[in-house]
Formats: structure tokens, C-alpha cells, sequence
């Protein structure tokens, strides 16, 4: 069973640092989606950065490029996002979430097939 076990998060001021982590295990294939989506007031949610297990680009959403950090270590199946340089809207719940799809785009988190979430932390960025 695929589990996602998220730790991080926390509240800091703006202009400060935080990183999440999300351990994973129990996935059987090799290729899938796996990244950092947030959700805010209203279940408004919005796909932040993404990797394919099978390598190429990482997806950024516009709104945390150049801020925001997508990395995975290997040996210890561990997906980490760091956010630096956060502003108060980056305010939200942050989950870790993977899915397989043809391609990982930036909804991968809603594709139907194998579709995982972990249970979500909050973070707040104060002014």
C-alpha cells in the first residue's frame, strides 16, 4: 500500500524558509508523478511543483518559480520541497501527493489512476 508521510511546515515570517518532506514507500511501479500541491480557504488547490520518477523536467506553477525548490533523495525515498523567500499568500495546506498519468502535469494530483495524497501541513507566512 502507498503510503506519503509529510513532515515540515510550520509558520515563519515572510521573507523566511521552510522545507517540507514527504516520505513515500509502497509503490510497485516504477514510473509515476510525484510532487507538492497547496489548497486553500474555499478547496481552492493549486499543483506547485511536480517530478516524473522517470526522469526530465520538474514542473513549476508561476507563482513559485525561482522561490520554490523540487528534490527527491533517492536512497532514502524522501520528496522535499523548500520554499524560500515565502510571502503571506503562500498561506495555505500543502500536500504531497503522486499519481500516474502519460505525462505529469500540473493536476497530477487529480489523475483517476493510483492517486495518493498525504495527510497535509499547514503553513503560515506572516506579515
Amino acid at each position: 500500500q502507498v503510503q506519503l508521510v509529510q513532515s515540515g511546515g510550520g509558520s515563519v515570517q515572510a521573507g523566511g524558509s521552510l522545507r517540507l518532506s514527504c516520505a513515500h514507500s509502497g509503490h510497485t511501479y516504477n514510473r509515476y508523478c510525484i510532487g507538492w500541491f497547496r489548497e486553500v480557504e474555499g478547496n481552492k488547490r493549486e499543483g506547485l511543483a511536480v517530478m516524473s520518477t522517470a526522469g526530465g523536467s520538474t514542473y513549476y506553477a508561476d507563482s513559485v518559480k525561482g522561490r520554490f525548490t523540487l528534490s527527491h533523495d533517492n536512497a532514502k525515498n524522501t520528496l522535499y520541497l523548500q520554499m524560500n523567500s515565502l510571502k503571506p499568500e503562500d498561506t495555505a495546506l500543502y500536500y504531497c501527493a503522486s499519481s500516474r498519468g502519460a505525462s505529469c502535469g500540473s493536476t497530477w494530483y487529480d489523475y483517476e489512476l493510483d492517486n495518493y495524497w498525504g495527510r497535509g501541513t499547514q503553513v503560515i507566512v506572516s506579515s
